[in-house]
């Protein structure tokens, strides 16, 4: 039996409740993500500040369910038909160069001492947040414009990529049995959907009916899809993330032509509405405040990681897209695509439990995506102002 901490565990829910609060009543004159307020609400419940909660295996688990969600919703909201062809292209290039500018800063950081492995640091600083920015991008319009497009296919690799890496490369077995696991888990959940597409489209009348009564059907499949695809990375050695990606990839596959607004609308109100906050809640909890606050110089760090997220991500936007965007737009794209936070948060945690990052490097990156979060959008869309009208008209 794991022991169960109810104070902390309803500390962590009410959390999560009044972060939800929060953003709402400031969404309207302050454009900061949810996911931000859930962080520092857990930092201020945390050991560190008030003490109201602890980390333990219970609180652990809900989390990694969470993390499994969280990246559920990043398959399941890129719209693969959509960014095909040159932002798809375009993205891919961008990610790579991203990579190797992230690989050769965190050499030099890693030479001066800063950081233990440039191969982590690295990887951290080389994703972009795009299902954080997904709403961001809806309220503004953007979505719907071709410059949209072009951010889509650029958050989706600045995704995608970085959970391959987690998958290929942080493991303690070879890059060759790492790939064999790959492919057997690829040729496995393509499988799955294969089946899943003929499945859905001969029940769906069902499972449609099912989803205004205490059933539920389509969304229990979905749950059941989720976690079974994360057991199956888990057991052949990958990590959960990928399982929960590709279970994504697969119910939106599935319901191509089919999307229906209450399923979509019920099946974020599972995710957004308890697990995926209690995971950005502890980790807030786990954020090791006093190793920025003890030493001046790691909190330097902060505005450092800061600026090489916007160098990282945002030089390949201003070199590659020159023909299909003018400058303003290239480098509203760069802001955008140096938005950070849910990979940078899971890549941290991985490499601190296996010894590759020191604690307070791990704050100072979470501590930049933070605030990348909060600061890059703000800067992007403020370039885009009026455009998206523009473009829609």
């Amino acid at each position: 039996m794991i022991p169960v901490d109810s104070e902390s565990f309803l500390a962590i829910v009410t959390a999560a409740a009044l972060a939800a609060l929060i953003g709402g009543l400031a969404s309207r004159r302050l454009l900061v993500p949810v996911v931000v307020i859930e962080i520092l609400l857990g930092i201020l419940i945390g050991p560190e500040l008030l003490g109201l909660a602890e980390p333990d295996a219970f609180t652990d688990f809900f989390a990694s369910l969470g993390l499994g969600m969280l990246f559920f919703f990043a398959g399941y909201e890129i719209d693969f038909e959509r960014i095909r062809g040159t932002p798809l292209v375009l993205g891919a290039l961008g990610w790579l160069l991203s990579l190797a500018l992230a690989y050769s800063l965190g050499g030099l950081l890693a030479l001066a001492g800063v950081v233990l492995s440039l191969l982590f640091t690295g990887s951290a600083m080389a994703t972009t947040a795009i299902g954080t920015l997904l709403p961001i991008l809806g309220d503004a319009g953007e979505l719907r414009t071709r410059f949209g497009t072009y951010v889509l296919a650029a958050g989706a690799m600045g995704e995608f990529g970085p959970i391959l890496l987690i998958t290929l490369v942080f493991s303690t077995k070879s890059a060759v049995s790492n790939a064999f696991i790959l492919v057997v888990f690829v040729a496995m959940t393509v499988l799955t959907a294969v089946v899943a597409v003929r499945g859905i489209g001969r029940g769906w009348p069902l499972l449609e009916r099912t989803l205004e009564t205490s059933g539920q059907l389509a969304i229990r499949i979905a749950v059941v899809t989720i976690f079974a695809l994360g057991t199956l990375a888990a057991s052949l050695g990958l990590d959960l993330l990928i399982g929960g990606f590709v279970a994504g990839v697969i119910t939106r596959i599935a319901l191509k032509g089919r999307e229906v607004a209450v399923f979509e609308s019920k099946l974020k109100a599972v995710g957004y509405g308890f697990f995926i906050p209690f995971f950005f809640v502890v980790s807030g909890i786990k954020f090791n405040l006093s190793a920025l606050t003890d030493d001046p110089v790691k909190l330097l760090e902060v505005p450092l990681f800061l600026a090489l997220f916007l160098v990282v991500r945002g030089v390949p936007a201003l070199l590659l897209y020159r023909r299909v965007l003018e400058s303003r737009d290239r480098v509203a794209l760069a802001f955008l695509s140096a938005t950070q936070l849910p990979l940078v948060v899971a890549i941290t945690t991985i490499a601190v439990e296996e010894g590759h990052m020191r604690s307070a490097t791990a704050a100072s990156l979470v501590g930049a995506a933070i605030l990348s979060t909060m600061i890059y959008p703000l800067v992007g869309l403020g370039l885009r102002a009026g455009r998206a009208a523009e473009a829609a008209a």
